[in-house]
């Protein structure tokens, strides 16, 4: 498969691919006899892989260190060293989604009570020193 076409199937550009390659986010990608890359199932699994942590917040310098992981002898206990990558990725993803379900939750009790908040603005039973305070609302609170 060509550049263009594995920019195509994971909605990348040719000089992102270009990019991961020349910086180590994936392996070295096989060309043919013109120069040209010629993407294989592994090369895509990684790109595919790339593509998907760095959405999640991997930063580029840990997508370079598991890809150099990679290509060092399994001697030196490499799988170890990724597993960890992948772990601490994960821990902080399923943070992020806590954090989004907080924030989740306060839209939608923003949205379910907005009427009735607008009204209440509006008649002066609420004003802009006598309001809820969101923070300390037991369904908002940080949970230890």
């Amino acid at each position: 498969m060509n550049s263009k076409q594995v920019a195509e199937m994971f909605d990348l550009s040719v000089d992102t691919l270009c990019y991961y390659e020349r910086i180590g986010v994936i392996p070295p990608v096989t060309r043919d006899k013109n120069g040209y890359r010629n993407y294989k199932t592994g090369d895509l699994n990684w790109i595919f892989l790339a593509k998907s942590l760095r959405s999640a917040g991997l930063s580029i310098e840990s997508l370079i260190e598991f890809s150099s992981l990679a290509g060092l002898s399994e001697t030196q206990n490499v799988e170890d060293a990724q597993k960890q990558i992948l772990v601490d990725q994960l821990e902080e993803v399923e943070k992020n989604i806590e954090k989004m379900k907080e924030v989740h939750s306060l839209l939608q009790y923003k949205i379910d009570t907005y009427d009735v908040h607008i009204a209440k603005f509006k008649s002066g039973e609420l004003t802009k020193d006598k309001v809820e305070k969101l923070w300390e609302m037991k369904h908002f609170k940080k949970r230890e």
